[in-house]
């Protein structure tokens, strides 16, 4: 008599874990060889982005390479901050395991960020430089074309191994549903809500009570933003960078000083107003455009600042202008016989000076009055020559958005329509401008 077949025992859940994790433990030490032949292999990325397999080894051997490439870009424009350096003085170690999964990369952003939001203390500006640079290193993996299939199988292996485990509980339920591996719109979708992670805690770091934004922080943390095209929370970093209340710090709690928004030091750096301008553009959002023009360049600080920046040395010279002009004629009638000296003197001031302010006058009017770089937005009748010299990167920044939203063809500007484009044309019409003034415009000025 035959024996019978012998029926295979089931495994347990405890074996078929043991087994994940035992492949797992293979592929991180393969990834680890892997990655100490690389220097000798310069072309790894490609052969694993040629490959048809996507083993998680090999994807780990081409982390490396990428976050060494991404470290040099974040070189060229910001200096690390403490943490960053730490990370690459251990690439082997803090940036495979930083960058080598999602889960990891939330947890070096939430350990960045509680290291600031945690402090009983006012935070040091490293602390929350290094917190943005986090924010700003994981912004450039994830934006990175190169790396872009990478985390696309990041989270396809994240959910399907998800999907592995979760099925071990299904065992006694048969027709239970079960994950399938995600679709393109999915992924998508998932990235999209990294990237608004990383803006939210970009945010959360620099809007925290007891830190103080310098210009190197507000600059950054626009970087940062421009990098993911978030420029919603702009507008009110800029608010906050100028009326933030001081922290102060003594034997107690921590006390705030209220800061007078219209100082000079709380003027912002005109080429960070640009950028941030230039991030609401491409991502087409007229009011963060709005918004930062008037945290901008439409503050009194900036005036002020500007002011001294541009007006600080002619007006100086022009104070100094009769003295000089004085002793330039006192000079003069010591090389002439025909008169006494006081009144050789007396003609030659008064000469000096007729010349002078109406040279200059000439150069004030044609300053203020050129209009060359004028595209869309004009001055409206009545203005001051003055307030236009002032009020001029107002008004660029407002031309250019109506370039941006108008119509490139310069045959169709004036016909544009809508919501947005009237209450656009409101606004600039309240600011003392003009949108498309008719006898400037094109085939019109005849």
């Amino acid at each position: 008599m035959p024996r019978p077949a012998a029926v295979p025992r089931p495994q347990s859940v405890c074996q078929l874990c043991d087994s994940i994790i035992a492949r797992r433990f293979y592929s991180t030490k393969l990834a680890s060889s892997s990655h100490n032949t690389a220097r000798h292999r310069p072309q790894i990325v490609q052969h694993v982005l040629r490959a048809s397999t996507t083993q998680k080894a090999f994807l780990n051997a081409a982390v490396l390479p990428t976050r060494k490439k991404i470290l040099q870009t974040s070189n060229t424009r910001d200096t690390l901050g403490e943490h960053d350096s730490k990370i690459r003085a251990t690439p082997k170690t803090a940036a495979s395991e930083e960058l080598s999964s999602v889960t990891n990369m939330m947890t070096y952003l939430d350990r960045s960020k509680s290291k600031v939001l945690s402090n009983p203390r006012i935070p040091s500006e490293a602390d929350v430089s290094a917190a943005l640079q986090a924010c700003r290193i994981v912004a450039d993996y994830i934006l990175d074309d190169a790396v872009k299939p990478m985390i696309a199988h990041m989270i396809n292996e994240f959910d399907s191994t998800a999907s592995e485990l979760l099925s071990l509980d299904n065992t006694n339920n048969i027709n239970s549903p079960k994950l399938t591996n995600p679709s393109p719109e999915s992924i998508m979708s998932q990235v999209k809500q990294i990237i608004d992670r990383i803006s939210d805690t970009a945010y959360a770091v620099i809007a925290h009570p007891p830190v103080f934004i310098t210009p190197a922080l507000l600059e950054k943390y626009v970087h940062v933003q421009a990098r993911l095209g978030r420029p919603e929370t702009l507008p009110r970093v800029f608010q906050l960078y100028a009326s933030k209340p001081m922290p102060r710090e003594g034997k107690g709690p921590i006390s705030y000083a209220k800061q007078n928004p219209n100082k000079v030091a709380n003027a912002i750096e005109p080429h960070v107003i640009e950028k941030a301008l230039d991030t609401a553009i491409e991502a087409r959002n007229l009011d963060a455009a709005v918004g930062i023009i008037e945290n901008g360049y439409a503050t009194k600080a900036f005036i002020r600042n500007k002011l001294l920046r541009k007006a600080l040395l002619p007006v100086g010279t022009f104070a100094a202008t009769p003295l000089a002009a004085y002793v330039l004629a006192r000079n003069f009638s010591d090389l002439q016989d025909t008169m006494d000296s006081g009144t050789a003197t007396n003609i030659a001031f008064v000469g000096i000076l007729a010349y002078v302010g109406f040279t200059a006058s000439l150069g004030v009017v044609a300053l203020t009055t050129a209009n060359d770089q004028m595209k869309r937005v004009t001055w409206a009748p009545g203005v001051p020559l003055r307030m236009r010299w002032i009020r001029e990167e107002e008004r660029a920044a407002l031309d250019k958005i109506a370039c941006a939203w108008g119509f490139q063809e310069k045959w169709r500007q004036g016909e544009e329509e809508g919501a947005e484009w009237d209450a656009l044309r409101e606004y600039i019409g309240q600011k003392a401008m003009v949108l498309d003034r008719t006898e400037l415009m094109e085939g019109m000025d005849y």
